[in-house]
């Protein structure tokens, strides 16, 4: 048979192939699309959501498919939706907010339609969470260091914060200027302490903190309302300071070594002259007595700077009372009756104090709350770090109330 005849035979089983595949049987799908093709319009890539305060926003990347003319997004099983024209081909990053959502987990579901209403395949976004009041609930405002919230000075004011425990943005603060105006300041996550330059002493610091659920969320939250900082414990008023000499109060080693050393405004351990040295005629325990100048209520705190050296009280006793008629103890500070001819005479016991360490550094001390008004302070030094049976040194002492 010749290469002619081949191709002939070849030909005629083609055509026949032809005839079969174009019968009405390989045709029946087209009832199922009314007769016509089924066209699906390029379908949305890469999306992704950002959860809000009941609301969420939707996003990703336009379809490159030019016929696509809107979007259509669906949830709560399709009984919702919204649609949104296609934006200009140029842009190929598209969002949509959707609003008025319940605090809820959904799914999204986004189709591309063309303009004769082709749809594409769907495109799933699943396990949105939107947040709301719940979540606001749950926040707190960021804590205050419980041990020292803050440290006033004669300049400002210094917060201390511990560090946050979820993701917060920043914590508002709002105080009073010097001047009676209201500042605000701003303190990150990262920070830990903020300082409040000319701060009013004595009035409230406000501070309130704002969160993100997760770090993709489109809408800040606050908590519900501002705490306070109340009762700032105030410095008293060492300028009205002055020292008394009442009956067994122990003597001074010098002129150079009287009492008024102890509020001339030492900040750290300072040595002789620049202190309250006692002389060696009255032996351990013994005390000092002075005068704040007026009545001050809520003393709260108080502290005590020893010498850079040596003779540093660390152990003593703080007394107070408003009126000295009548308050002078007759018994030594050393006497077994001392402390129960005090307390027959109106005075009131504030602090027993103990330090572990040789009594230089400054300590500061909690005063009990709901002492009474005060006028006049009694130290009753029980003993010193260097052991020694007569002298006490102190550099600075200091109170403050709230």
């Amino acid at each position: 048979m010749t290469t002619k005849n081949i191709n002939i035979i070849v030909m005629v089983f083609m055509a026949i192939a032809v005839l079969f595949g174009c019968s009405k049987d390989a045709l029946d799908y087209r009832k199922y699309l009314d007769g016509k093709e089924r066209v699906y319009p390029g379908f949305p890539g890469k999306v992704g959501a950002a959860p809000g305060n009941y609301r969420v926003r939707l996003n990703w990347k336009a379809s490159p498919d030019p016929s696509v003319t809107h979007y259509r997004i669906f949830w709560n099983n399709s009984a919702d939706s919204l649609e949104m024209k296609a934006p200009d081909r140029s842009i190929t990053d598209v969002s949509v907010i959707i609003p008025n959502l319940v605090e809820y987990n959904y799914s999204f579901t986004i189709y591309s339609y063309d303009k004769a209403g082709n749809k594409s395949v769907p495109v799933q976004v699943n396990n949105v969470k939107v947040y709301g009041d719940s979540y606001k609930t749950s926040l707190t405002n960021r804590f205050l260091v419980a041990a020292d919230p803050y440290q006033l000075d004669d300049t400002g004011i210094t917060l201390n914060f511990e560090k946050p425990d979820t993701i917060n943005i920043a914590t508002e603060i709002r105080y009073t200027y010097k001047d009676g105006s209201i500042q605000k300041r701003s303190l990150g996550p990262d920070e830990h302490s903020i300082r409040l330059a000319d701060y009013k002493v004595g009035t409230k610091v406000y501070f309130r903190s704002a969160y993100v659920p997760v770090r993709s969320a489109i809408d800040t939250f606050y908590t519900a309302d501002f705490d306070s900082l109340s009762n700032i414990m105030v410095p008293v008023d060492k300028s009205l300071f002055k020292p008394l000499k009442l009956t067994n109060d122990v003597g001074t080693y010098s002129g150079e070594t009287s009492l008024s050393k102890l509020w001339n405004g030492n900040k750290a351990p300072t040595g002789y002259p620049d202190i309250f040295h006692s002389d060696d005629k009255t032996p351990i325990p013994h005390h000092f007595t002075f005068d704040m100048g007026k009545t001050i209520s809520n003393l709260a705190q108080f502290e005590i700077i020893g010498r850079d050296c040596c003779n540093n009280p660390t152990k003593f006793e703080i007394w107070g009372i408003a009126d000295l008629t009548g308050a002078e103890t007759q018994s030594p500070g050393n006497s077994p009756g001392w402390t129960a001819e005090s307390r027959g005479r109106g005075w009131t016991l504030l602090k027993t104090v103990e330090r572990t360490d040789d009594g230089s550094a400054p300590f500061k001390v909690i005063l009990p709350a709901g002492l009474p008004a005060m006028r006049y302070i009694r130290i009753r030094v029980l003993q010193v770090a260097s052991g020694d049976a007569y002298y006490s040194n102190i550099s600075e002492i200091s109170f403050w109330n709230r």
